[in-house]
């Protein structure tokens, strides 16, 4: 992929109260950041277009259910990569995406180079979710270190970390990367 301006970058995280004998009642959220003109290298290149974040569902009878069992930070990871995935579907226009996670786990599965030992039915959703819009548009996803300074990917985790604390984003004029 080329110039910053021809794809949207999302930046995703994951957040579990917890995370130990997760169960369905195991609070867990995700966040994400759409950002156009990005570079990739972390210094809060390019612009946010948009902010989402919610919880992990684990009820099969709610609507927003795409197979997560348990609250955890891998299910989490998993609902965000799923939740980038549908913007694409949804919002998106016809630009390359490139999803940045610090979650080797959500995108190694998310693409099949991993076999799913746990969250199968997640997985495959997730995984359904990236054949389906791999064929409309260019996409791929890259690791960032957690925790390291990476402005959005530190953003994706704000937006993560409140929400699974039933809090609102600090909005992003008043924001400094690290601030949870």
């Amino acid at each position: 992929m080329t110039s910053t301006d021809e794809h949207l970058a999302f930046y995703i995280d994951g957040s579990c109260l917890e995370n130990q004998n997760v169960t369905a009642d195991t609070p867990a959220a995700w966040g994400m950041a759409v950002v156009i003109g990005d570079n990739g290298l972390g210094k809060g290149s390019g612009e946010i277009i948009e902010e989402s974040w919610g919880h992990v569902v684990c009820n099969p009878t709610d609507e927003d259910f795409i197979g997560a069992e348990v609250g955890s930070n891998n299910t989490a990871e998993l609902t965000a990569f799923a939740m980038a995935l549908r913007w694409l579907l949804i919002d998106g226009d016809d630009k390359s995406a490139i999803i940045y996670t610090d979650s080797q786990y959500a995108g190694n599965l998310a693409t099949g180079a991993w076999r799913a030992k746990a969250n199968k039915s997640l997985v495959k959703s997730v995984q359904n979710l990236w054949n389906e819009v791999s064929q409309i548009r260019p996409i791929e996803w890259r690791h960032v270190r957690a925790h390291r300074g990476h402005r959005w990917n530190e953003r994706a985790d704000h937006l993560a970390n409140r929400c699974v604390h039933n809090q609102l984003p600090i909005p992003l004029t008043f924001w400094k990367p690290g601030q949870r």
